[in-house]
């Protein structure tokens, strides 16, 4: 029989009609899995398990033992570790394992890792026979809390992010808060730049429980929960990307994007660019928005707290930034659309950004 599986501590409603989907959150619940994919898809009874070279080793063995125990053939694809994997040519290599591991479309995927992994093997579940369901299975704190959640997958081009990819939901979120504990710490304090961001565009009481965290005082659990249910919320709102509240989640990642492909995928951990975008899309909203300038310390301090970088090296030259952010789908028609925020918690999208505010920008945060 198979073991008893661990309960979620919580769980999300990601409430999108025909493609609704639970989020579980908590410990221990990587065991769930064989169960969740048998009360999900019922007889489909063959998947692949997509990871990479670091997870697979950690938390693979786990994956494929509960779902041998619930009837299911699982095949396991491992790619190399980092953003270079998210890419069109790896991509094809998945499908390609996928075909001789005999799925159809009858089959499903599982995503095991972090947020590489959530968005290559989303993009390969989407367009493998046009489209099959998935399973998230985040295991890193940045994965959890944003990119697991929302069902945008794709890959990177050398020179634009996330620029070939499509819109599918998962199936089911499983968010085992027992993988965090393998990470190392860049990597943990990485995430917390994404949940320093829900922080500033909906949810400012959240500060408070940032700084427990930060302090050891416990409560990561319902920090992440309290994330996962903002970007629900914002999903739901907005799925894709039609009315311009979704767009609000992209608060620091205008400028963090382009840091991150200029610094060459990989070099900068993506928690790592967003936080160099916050600080300059805080000092933007002191400038053109009126936020306080303590709430712009405030965002600062923050990110220093969890040893996210603040300041811009002088590697970086700034027409270089400005032409990677040109090529960015934030950009539309030659025009900015730029997030910024009032106060904390009360975000918005301006077209009044112009690249001159952005070089001066760019300019305050290298001291």
């Amino acid at each position: 029989m198979p073991e008893a599986t661990a309960q979620p501590a919580h769980s999300v409603h990601v409430d999108l009609g025909s493609r609704s989907y639970r989020v579980d959150v908590g410990p221990g619940l990587l065991k769930n899995l064989g169960a969740v994919a048998k009360e999900r898809f019922g007889d489909r009874s063959v998947c692949v398990v997509i990871t990479d070279s670091k997870v697979g080793p950690l938390h693979a063995g786990t994956a494929l033992e509960s779902l041998k125990a619930a009837g299911i053939h699982a095949s396991l694809i491992t790619v190399p570790s980092g953003e270079s994997s998210k890419s069109l040519i790896v991509a094809e290599q998945v499908c390609g394992k996928m075909a001789r591991s005999g799925l159809d479309r009858k089959s499903f995927v599982v995503a095991l890792g972090g947020g590489v992994i959530g968005d290559l093997g989303g993009f390969c579940a989407s367009i493998y026979q046009r489209g099959i369901p998935y399973i998230q299975a985040p295991t890193t704190v940045l994965s959890q809390v944003d990119s697991s959640v929302g069902g945008k997958t794709g890959v990177n081009l050398p020179d634009a992010k996330n620029m070939v990819g499509a819109f599918h939901q998962p199936a089911h979120v499983i968010a085992d808060t027992d993988t965090l504990s393998t990470l190392p710490k860049r990597e943990f304090n990485e995430g917390f730049a994404e949940i320093i961001k829900h922080a500033c565009i909906r949810d400012a009481a959240m500060l408070p429980l940032i700084d427990e965290v930060a302090s050891g005082a416990g409560g990561l659990a319902e920090l992440i929960r309290r994330n996962i249910a903002i970007k629900a919320r914002v999903v739901e709102e907005d799925e894709f990307e039609t009315t311009g509240t979704r767009a609000l989640l992209n608060f620091g990642h205008t400028l963090g994007h382009a840091i991150e492909a200029a610094a060459g995928y990989g070099e900068l951990l993506h928690g790592e660019a967003i936080s160099l975008g916050l600080r300059t899309a805080a000092v933007l909203s002191a400038r053109l928005s009126g936020l306080d300038q303590g709430d712009v310390e405030r965002i600062v301090g923050l990110l220093r707290r969890f040893e996210l970088p603040t300041v811009l090296s002088p590697d970086f030259e700034t027409e270089e930034l400005l032409r990677i952010a040109k090529m960015d789908k934030k950009f539309d028609q030659g025009r900015i659309r730029f997030v910024l925020l009032r106060s904390l918690g009360d975000a918005f999208v301006s077209k009044e950004v112009s690249e001159e505010h952005l070089r001066e920008a760019l300019a305050a945060i290298r001291s």
